[in-house]
């Protein structure tokens, strides 16, 4: 993409969702963190698909299926150049960042972890980097320790060494959906790996927003949703090291992850197929593909300094705001581009509505599938904007105004 293109303003121009107004309003679609809008080159990719090249892959010998197989695959080499992964053969398509961390806990924790075992996460995790370890925990005996937060927003790290000591696995976010807390996940992995730790980076809010290596970090799983990053629901991917892929036990059993079967016991197919059972969502894969095209044309770098400009805006709108309470760190560079925050005592829900029947904004409100952090912080919900590439400053200023107007509004 030229350089005079990467503007919100002619980026907004191939998402067809946002030439829908409610009345004079424009949509002000401020809830990227939850999932985010598609550009025409991923709604064609997958029509084109559809219409022309629809067949099931990998077994057919005819034109079709192997076109469709291609593409399939072809995906797949995308997908490994974008994190910076050392082969395709460590790309493993799931439904979303929670069946690949489901993936790691069922096929890896509970096979690989002894009884009385001990998991690693943090207080700021997503209930998906938290619920799977505890299920399993339970199957096996394990025991999940969690790194605490401080009340600004950042990983408390002075215990570090003490829970990774005795620890057989770190699952970790990248970057926080509630605080926008950026971890430093490179040097927590290194410090991880001195322990024999292995290593979960759950990267749902950062792949999609900056550029991540998945060489760079050194951990051993990396986690991510297509939706998050203008890609289709219904497709996500998990990066694993090709010599633990190879160690692992299936997922989930049935067609195309084996290479032959008997009515007395089965041998499994080759990694990266070995854990994608079943007719796999081919036409979201191709969806996806666009969607990695279309990041990489724009750029991460220009991404990321145009969502922290946004973060600078919204931070300097919110602190002229009164009895307005932001969530997270301060610092704009250890920022995603979200913020969560508090108005008097304004209930997010409300909030939320109010602004989407008023301005047709839409923001998220909520705990955030956060519980466990909001508990931490004396929450019960937040209010949550959150942005991407398409989004501009005005909306932000229209936001900030619409959060003035509340106040007004419900006498806060």
């Amino acid at each position: 993409m030229e350089a005079a293109s990467r503007s919100p303003y002619r980026i907004r121009e191939d998402f067809p969702i946002f030439s829908r107004m409610r009345g004079p309003r424009p949509l002000v679609y401020l809830d990227n963190a939850a999932t985010t809008q598609k550009p025409r080159k991923v709604l064609n990719a997958i029509v084109l698909y559809y219409s022309n090249t629809n067949a099931n892959v990998h077994r057919g010998v005819y034109g079709i299926s192997i076109e469709a197989t291609e593409l399939y695959e072809g995906v797949r080499r995308k997908v490994a150049n974008f994190v910076d992964a050392n082969s395709w053969r460590e790309v493993v398509f799931t439904r979303n960042t929670t069946e690949a961390i489901n993936l790691v806990a069922y096929s890896y924790a509970l096979h690989k972890i002894k009884r009385g075992g001990k998991i690693v996460i943090t207080e700021m995790e997503h209930h998906s980097n938290i619920v799977p370890w505890q299920l399993v925990a339970g199957i096996k005996g394990l025991r999940i320790e969690a790194i605490p937060i401080t009340m600004d927003g950042y990983l408390d790290l002075s215990s570090l060494d003490n829970s990774l000591r005795d620890a057989d696995m770190l699952a970790i976010v990248h970057a926080s959906n509630v605080l926008g807390t950026i971890n430093p996940v490179k040097e927590i992995t290194k410090t991880a790996k001195e322990y024999g730790v292995t290593v979960l980076v759950d990267a749902a809010q950062s792949v999609p927003h900056m550029p991540v290596s998945f060489k760079q970090i050194g951990c051993d799983f990396l986690a991510f949703s297509g939706h998050k990053m203008l890609g289709p629901m219904g497709v996500g991917c998990l990066i694993a090291r090709e010599e633990i892929l190879e160690s692992m036990e299936p997922f989930m059993g049935g067609g195309e992850m084996i290479s032959e079967v008997t009515l007395s016991g089965s041998r499994w197919n080759e990694i990266p197929w070995k854990f994608e059972a079943g007719t796999p969502s081919v036409g979201d894969v191709v969806g996806l593909g666009a969607a990695v095209e279309y990041l990489q044309e724009i750029g991460l770098q220009w991404v990321r300094r145009h969502e922290e400009e946004l973060t600078r805006t919204a931070l300097q709108e919110f602190s002229e705001i009164p009895r307005l309470r932001v969530i997270g760190p301060e610092s704009v560079k250890d920022r995603c581009g979200l913020v969560s925050f508090l108005l008097s005592d304004i209930h997010p829900h409300d909030l939320a509505e109010y602004l989407d029947r008023e301005f047709n904004i839409a923001v998220r409100a909520g705990h955030h599938c956060a519980m466990p952090l909001h508990t931490k912080l004396g929450l019960v919900a937040t209010t949550r904007a959150s942005f991407y590439i398409y989004n501009t400053k005005e909306e932000v200023q229209l936001l900030a105004d619409g959060l003035k107007q509340a106040l007004e509004y419900f006498k806060a």
